[in-house]
């Protein structure tokens, strides 16, 4: 059940790279503190306060409370109060950058530049997703590819590690005696505190989560038996016992319906991404990075006769 989840997963990770490597330029300029935005003309709409004539709408403040509640942030009138307030000041303020000429000087034009080129790219990206929706069948048939993927078996197993091996082989020769005391010497003797408490029970697992010596052994085990030897990885020594093997399954579609929508939305974007760049003339014009300049060398020591002077 967990393979054809992660597969989905990483399949949506290396989507969002292309999205990365198209906006990280821009990103990493954006993470900087912007400069002071020249006031915005008065757009038409329920004012909610105005700065020297200028008025802050209503629509901005939501606006700011919908990218707050994708966070987890409350919705609340003192909320609402704090961002008008900060509204208020940042319309001042760039306002007095304004009367100071402040948005002329290139610096300031260039950041302004960068912050719309921004605002810009994550419009075109929402509004390819909004106009481009991924349909019912081709999210069933990207199931039915995926799940056609899934093969192998999951393992059911119980483990007890110990620090050495001659306790791991101290537990092999009790478990010969009575293989059904297993769960209990787990909870005698085992240092794995997370399985400890269940009998050392480790669940229904895919081997290639665990480390390569715990599944090589594993895998050489029938249903019911143990290793004879002590199993050596990095956490310790293993003794492993075997309850039941089965084919891995797939989750039901409903189940990962939504990861496969993201998925398949970030196949179409970067698609669609690429045949722009592909019809783009774009032209790398590389800037040489000038050598740091060299340090002054240090004055040179004064010799003992000197230093006697």
């Amino acid at each position: 059940m967990k393979s054809i989840k992660s597969r989905v997963l990483l399949a949506s990770a290396a989507s969002l790279l292309v999205l990365s490597a198209c906006n990280s330029e821009q990103n990493a300029q954006s993470a900087a503190p912007a400069a002071p935005v020249a006031a915005a003309p008065a757009v038409k709409g329920e004012a909610v306060a105005t700065v020297n004539g200028t008025a802050i709408n209503k629509s901005r403040v939501d606006m700011i409370i919908a990218h707050g509640a994708s966070a987890g942030e409350a919705d609340t009138p003192e909320a609402r109060k704090s961002i008008i307030d900060k509204l208020t000041m940042q319309t001042l303020i760039a306002e007095a950058a304004v009367k100071k000429s402040l948005d002329k000087l290139p610096e300031v034009t260039e950041q302004l530049d960068i912050l719309r080129q921004s605002v810009l790219a994550d419009a075109y990206v929402q509004d390819f997703i909004k106009h481009n929706p991924v349909s019912d069948d081709m999210l069933k048939a990207e199931y039915e590819r995926i799940k056609a993927t899934v093969t192998g078996s999951e393992y059911k197993a119980r483990h007890i590690l110990v620090e050495s091996e001659a306790e791991a082989n101290a537990i092999i020769a009790e478990l010969k005696n009575d293989a059904a005391s297993f769960a209990k010497l787990a909870m005698e003797k085992s240092a794995d505190a997370g399985s400890k408490l269940r009998g050392g029970d480790l669940g229904w697992f895919d081997v290639s989560s665990m480390v390569p010596e715990f599944s090589d052994a594993l895998s050489k085990l029938e249903k019911g038996t143990f290793t004879q030897e002590p199993v050596k990885t990095q956490y310790g020594y293993h003794v492993i016992l075997l309850e039941d093997t089965r084919p891995i399954a797939a989750p039901p579609f409903e189940e990962v319906k939504a990861d496969l929508a993201q998925h398949l939305q970030q196949q179409n974007l970067k698609k669609d991404l690429e045949d722009l760049k592909a019809k783009a003339k774009i032209e790398i014009i590389e800037v040489s990075v000038a050598a740091p300049a060299a340090a002054a060398a240090p004055a040179p020591a004064p010799t003992p006769a000197a230093a006697s002077k």
